[in-house]
């Protein structure tokens, strides 16, 4: 069973190629970290595979509703509380109660305050803890332990260590080590796209994240 397929996938930014003939498979359990040099295209790789901006070329196989992304904005609403967050994701979703993620990702003492009054790391933690309330078995992660501190960054690999284990997928873009010996590498630095390779309109809006 595969979670994702990719085939000779390309990606573009800015109207140019980022990279290119990328090629990789996910399947129930696996975790796989892309690499590479700043600038090389992970982000627009995790962001075409998630459905934000069109892919260039080739094919990209997922079953309908199965990805959740967590990228660099966390996506919060600021007037509403921790939990009235993680509700509101899991009603769009479909997802599950919100109950074990804000256990799973110590927020519980937090439920009750507005997104706005959290700090950098605890708005951090509940961005990811929405990954919990989606119910998608793929997670496409960018940079997730970014305002992380070291005991946030060990719950969070916790959390990614359980849903592997139950059968999930990720595919995760980072610097950092998250105690994950079993999950494989994918350096895109041999995808680089050729020089003024521009065969794709620029993405507009969505470059502002890429």
């Amino acid at each position: 069973m595969i979670r994702l397929g990719v085939r000779d996938l390309a990606v573009a930014r800015g109207g140019l190629r980022a990279v290119e003939g990328v090629s990789f498979t996910l399947s129930p359990g696996q975790a796989l970290v892309l690499r590479g040099p700043n600038g090389i295209g992970k982000t627009t790789v995790l962001r075409t595979l998630a459905g934000l901006q069109p892919a260039v070329g080739g094919q990209i196989e997922a079953a309908p509703e199965s990805l959740a992304y967590a990228g660099h904005a966390d996506g919060l609403k600021p007037a509403l509380t921790v939990a009235e967050n993680l509700r509101f994701w899991s009603e769009v979703f479909g997802g599950p109660a919100i109950d074990a993620a804000l256990e799973r990702m110590n927020l519980r003492d937090l439920a009750g305050r507005p997104a706005h009054a959290l700090s950098a790391g605890q708005k951090r933690r509940l961005g990811l803890a929405r990954l919990l309330v989606t119910g998608r078995p793929v997670w496409l992660l960018d940079e997730p332990t970014v305002s992380l501190d070291t005991a946030s960054v060990a719950l969070f690999a916790g959390v990614l260590r359980d849903h592997l284990r139950q059968g999930g997928a990720a595919l995760i873009a980072t610097h950092i080590d998250l105690g994950l010996p079993e999950a494989e590498i994918l350096d895109l630095t041999p995808y680089r796209a050729g020089p003024e390779r521009r065969d794709a309109p620029p993405a507009g809006f969505y470059e502002a994240f890429a």
